[in-house]
């Protein structure tokens, strides 16, 4: 990279500090801090939504999708449009109404499980939301230190981990959810500007257009079918309950005004996945695929072992002076646009959910322990990213985590009169233990289905038999008092 590319590149990065610097210090409570008054409108919080749920988990792991697997990768931000629009029409309006009936603000899913069912379930629901989202923002990072192997060869990702994590938890611990929203609103615009306005006219262009490139593009390539019932359902099952468990979502919910600004961003943050954001990923993975056979970029051996990295060489090697440096801009808007929500899920459920309100003291005093959680949170996934590899494995495992742990509760509360705490306590720690361990034990599962799926079942069952063994038993009692 040039010194302009760079020059570019930290002013993006002091202009993100700056706007934590700008709201450090204005915030009147916890409320103000972790939802921003609930005062934000849809178009904000649309933006924000779309950013922190694609992100740059999913910019780079879509194009190292569209690198081996071409258009019919795109189907994987399809089950995101499904998710934001089906909660929209069922979760949000129970959300708001779950808030009247609570008779104060929430702040945090876990206080959703708690008027729900208990304590006790919030305080299990707390654990998996700070440990699935402390391992999402380490995919966040790791995004980052990956592009920047490509575009900076001579920083190390260790290095550039720390740099980039340092940025993202200082604008987001001062600024809290404002800082977030806002910034991610400016992110999400410099991101689709960038790939979409920038990378693929140029590349496309460099690479001989479209006569240019199909002649190394393979039918599978250019074919949406190209995808077996096994991804389907992976990606599926992983990704659309997400948006019913998401605390990051929820603290949107929350940061909205009212019950229809919510819906209108959910609907336009569906759109935004896709088809814009995911045909945007898979194509330039496939052009940088295109990029590597034809020898504009150039790899050792002439095969590119880790496909997620074809993207940000496509962007070092084609992009000209000045160009290079906003697209690269752009990618590290998603990669902190996700990393800051993540952190802030993360530090909510800290403060919001394992400190005891009644020893929280002044409102001032609960936001600067909040502050000091997102920093402990953040140096954390630091740590964690530096030692994984892929980044699109590290965040569906976050996601199946939590998925796995919080689903069946929520969908339960949503359609069941009756809400008892045993079997959402049970079924909470049953699925995330049993996703995690599978996981962890690497055991060749039948199908090839995702481990999420298991841990999943296993929880839908055990609720189903813990609430109909509790239920009888009031049943019982009833009869016989």
């Amino acid at each position: 990279m040039t010194w302009i590319d760079i020059l570019i590149f930290v002013v993006y990065f002091i202009v993100m500090l700056g706007v934590g610097f700008y709201f450090s210090g204005k915030h009147s409570d916890e409320r103000d801090y972790f939802t921003g008054s609930g005062t934000m409108s849809s178009g904000h919080v649309g933006l924000s939504v779309v950013a922190t749920d694609v992100g740059g988990g999913f910019s780079i792991g879509l194009g190292g999708i569209g690198f081996t697997m071409g258009l019919s990768g795109s189907w994987l931000l399809f089950t995101g449009l499904i998710g934001a629009w089906v909660s929209a029409v069922f979760l949000i309006p129970l959300v708001f109404r779950w808030q009247e009936a609570h008779g104060r603000h929430f702040l945090t899913l876990p206080q959703v499980f708690e008027f729900l069912y208990n304590k006790k379930v919030a305080l299990v629901a707390a654990i998996i939301c700070i440990i699935g989202y402390t391992g999402f923002t380490s995919s966040q990072l790791l995004a980052g230190a990956k592009l920047t192997t490509a575009t900076f060869p001579q920083m190390s990702t260790n290095s550039m981990l720390w740099i980039m994590g340092a940025i993202a938890v200082i604008y987001t611990m001062l600024g809290g959810m404002k800082a977030v929203i806002y910034t991610d609103t400016a992110q999400w615009i410099i991101l689709l500007a960038g790939l979409m306005g920038v990378a693929i006219p140029m590349a496309w262009t460099k690479l001989g257009g479209y006569a240019g490139i199909s002649p190394y593009l393979t039918d599978d390539m250019l074919s949406l079918t190209n995808i077996t019932w096994q991804q389907i359902v992976n990606w599926s099952v992983t990704i659309i309950p997400i948006w019913f468990v998401g605390m990051t979502l929820y603290q949107r919910i929350f940061s909205c005004k009212d019950e229809k600004a919510a819906k209108r961003a959910w609907y336009f943050a569906g759109v935004l996945e896709w088809p814009f954001m995911a045909f945007t990923g898979v194509l330039l993975g496939m052009l940088a695929n295109v990029a590597i056979q034809k020898g504009i970029v150039p790899v050792e051996g002439g095969v590119l072992h880790d496909p997620e990295m074809g993207l940000p060489l496509l962007i070092k090697h084609i992009l000209p002076v000045g160009f290079t440096g906003i697209v690269i801009a752009a990618y590290f808007s998603a990669v902190l646009s996700t990393a800051d929500s993540c952190l802030m899920a993360a530090s909510g459920s800290v403060v919001g959910d394992l400190i005891p309100v009644k020893r929280k003291g002044e409102n001032k005093d609960v936001v600067r322990f909040s502050q000091v959680a997102t920093f402990l949170i953040g140096v954390l996934a630091i740590l964690l990213a530096s030692t994984m590899e892929n980044v699109l494995s590290l965040m569906l495992y976050a996601y199946a985590f939590m998925v796995s742990g919080l689903f069946v509760p929520v969908v339960a509360a949503m359609f069941l009169k009756d809400r008892y705490p045993q079997p959402a306590l049970i079924s909470m720690i049953t699925g995330g233990t049993i996703t995690i361990s599978l996981i962890i034990s690497e055991v060749p599962l039948p199908f090839g289905l995702d481990a999420n799926i298991f841990g999943l079942g296993a929880a839908a069952v055990v609720y189903i038999v813990v609430h109909n063994i509790v239920s009888g038993r009031k049943v019982a009692a009833q009869a016989t008092s």
